[in-house]
């Protein structure tokens, strides 16, 4: 076995000490390389989703809002039957009114 005295055993080791921090350097960069490329691309991918939920959501929310206006003309038209409910309690008390002073006109209750 060699001495480590001679100089062609340390360019040796300075060779591949050399190399192998060439290499370590390459796949690294190359990994992160591949790294950003992915993430880039799943960042569009989500992107993409998201934008899709969103359309799905909008229309949902238009959906909702001609619920609520079919619900609005709804309660307009529940707000008129109870007007003339109303109406009609009123002439019902005036009819009342009226069949209790014919009843006491009739049967003479008025005359005291």
């Amino acid at each position: 076995m060699p001495a480590l005295t001679e100089p062609q055993t340390w360019t040796m080791i300075g060779a591949v000490i050399a190399l192998m921090f060439g290499m370590l350097t390459i796949v690294s960069t190359l990994f992160i390389r591949i790294l950003r490329a992915e993430i880039s691309g799943l960042r569009g991918e989500v992107i993409g989703r998201f934008d899709a939920v969103d359309w799905k959501f909008e229309s949902v929310n238009s959906r909702f809002d001609s619920v609520n206006s079919r619900f609005d003309s709804v309660n307009s038209q529940f707000d008129s039957v109870n007007s003339r409910f109303d109406a009609i309690d009123s002439r019902i008390d005036g009819l009342d009114r009226d069949v209790r002073a014919l009843v006491k006109h009739t049967f003479g209750l008025d005359r005291g």
